[in-house]
């Protein structure tokens, strides 16, 4: 199965996490890069591990993002490791303490909460007042 080019860009903005419209434009802008193979995430096996950008931080690359590399090192840094990791530490320290049966009961909540953030965006962009 082929996936879009484009970045969906209601399904980030009703996970309700703490992204800005800098970081989904980024988002957008570096999934287009992945998927043409400009760009590729990797794990860097460092102490603690990250993920990192690879490939080329050519022209071609600063001027899709708009920023210069260190701007683009920063804002991934910010949103795979940080927010992305973080997210898996809370889970890890949950279920280490809870165990993981409460996980399908989660994404359950998770999925119904984006469900119904879609219906109240798009009755927002429906309801044009006069």
């Amino acid at each position: 199965m082929k996936r879009s080019k484009t970045l969906n860009r209601t399904s980030i903005q009703e996970i309700n996490v703490k992204l800005t419209q800098k970081d989904l434009e980024f988002i957008q802008r570096l999934k287009g890069l992945f998927e043409e193979n400009d760009l590729s995430i990797e794990l860097k096996q460092t102490d603690p591990k990250t993920l990192v950008l690879r490939k080329n931080y050519g022209t071609k690359i600063e001027r899709a993002f708009g920023m210069t590399r260190q701007g683009i090192r920063w804002r991934f840094q910010r949103l795979f490791n940080d927010i992305y990791v973080n997210a898996y530490t809370t889970i890890y320290w949950l279920e280490s303490n809870f165990g993981s049966y409460l996980r399908s009961q989660a994404l359950e909540i998770a999925k119904e909460r984006v469900t119904l953030r879609k219906r109240v965006n798009h009755a927002n962009q429906s309801y044009r007042p006069k």
